[in-house]
């Protein structure tokens, strides 16, 4: 029982390389899948499924039937809510990973836990917003500041972490130690321009967040008779706003096909060109359901296809362009035990040289 119990305990207190590239990595699925059921939230009119907050109604703390809204719509939003447990959850654990890991590891990779401390803490910044946005019955500005939240900085910094976390699986601090050279990063010019795809990609999230507050599925709220009405939107031209987002999208598909093209010729490894070509990829179908769900007056269903698979599309942004460099920051290239190493064992100095005065 004890050796069960202590193989379950490791990966959070005695954590190597790969466990905490394991953590990141289930921090990053589970922001997307919260993101996603967020937009399941907003896009099926459950907004106000449960009126209250951090309560469900004023007279129950978990789902109960509320005025006007079915019971369905009370479910979607208090099981978005219900995922935030599991959310914190493998956030702290991350976190404490994270933080074990530079404890007994030389003390060397204080970014790591850094980023990871943004995990639990962005969590709690959501569930604060959130709130907010049920107590303002859903305005239209703090919906979208809710998603790009997540979006923006949460699995920003899960992806950064993944990635990070990587380049210690593959190459191992105790090579990074030796002297071992980090992988060499792609050409300069070919970086700044996956890094342009990358705040491009940032703004055209921002500008469909503008398109859904905009269009017909910004949600619907109750009076206390059950009355339905449409929440407050955006004052925009829903034409308008749509253009923007898909001039802003064909605009990123340029930017894609030439990063793929530079890739390819000049010398990119074979993970970034793939990544690469994926993104352009995902931009091609993200183009075809955009346009048809506009064609075809905006159905809830493929309109939460077309978020989804939005923030999937980000994921693999971040990534195309933390793949575009060396993935160790400077300070990881000092000499610093690795996991093969004993916790808080001193890094074994190298002999002295010996000279000879003639």
């Amino acid at each position: 029982m004890g050796r069960v119990l202590s193989r379950l305990i490791a990966p959070v207190w005695q954590p190597t390389a790969k466990a905490l590239r394991g953590w990141a990595l289930a921090s990053v699925i589970a922001n997307a899948v919260i993101i996603s059921t967020g937009a399941a939230v907003r896009l099926s009119s459950s907004g106000l499924g449960c009126p209250d907050w951090p309560t469900c109604t004023k007279s129950s703390a978990v789902a109960a039937h509320s005025v006007g809204q079915t019971t369905l719509n009370t479910w979607i939003e208090f099981g978005n809510r219900l995922l935030n447990f599991p959310l914190v959850a493998i956030a702290g654990l991350t976190f404490i990973a994270c933080l074990r890991y530079y404890q007994t590891h030389g003390r060397a990779r204080k970014d790591l836990v850094w980023l990871s401390a943004v995990l639990p803490l962005g969590v709690i910044a959501q569930a604060v917003v959130g709130g907010i946005v049920v107590l303002t019955r859903l305005n239209p500005a703090l919906v979208a500041a809710h998603f790009l939240l997540s979006a923006a900085i949460i699995l920003t910094s899960g992806v950064v972490l993944h990635a990070r976390a990587a380049v210690l699986t593959e190459t191992g601090l105790a090579a990074a130690a030796a002297g071992s050279p980090a992988p060499p990063p792609v050409r300069a010019d070919l970086r700044v321009l996956a890094g342009v795809l990358t705040g491009v990609t940032a703004l055209m999230l921002a500008a469909g967040t503008v398109v859904t507050g905009t269009g017909p599925l910004a949600g619907t709220t109750s009076d206390s008779h059950g009355h339905r009405t449409t929440v407050p939107r955006f004052h925009f031209s829903l034409e308008s706003v749509t253009q923007l987002h898909a001039d802003i999208g064909w605009f990123i598909a340029a930017l894609a096909v030439a990063v793929v093209i530079g890739l390819r010729f000049a010398g990119g490894s074979p993970r970034t060109v793939r990544l690469g070509w994926i993104v352009l990829a995902g931009l091609g179908l993200q183009g075809v359901i955009g346009y048809v769900q506009y064609f075809n007056h905006l159905p809830a269903g493929l309109v939460w296809v077309h978020v989804s698979t939005a923030v999937i599309l980000w994921i693999f942004v971040l990534q195309l362009y933390l793949s575009t460099g060396t993935g160790l920051p400077r300070s990881a290239r000092r000499a610093v035990p690795g996991d093969d190493q004993a916790a808080g064992e001193p890094v074994a100095a190298p002999p002295p040289i010996k000279t000879t005065i003639l």
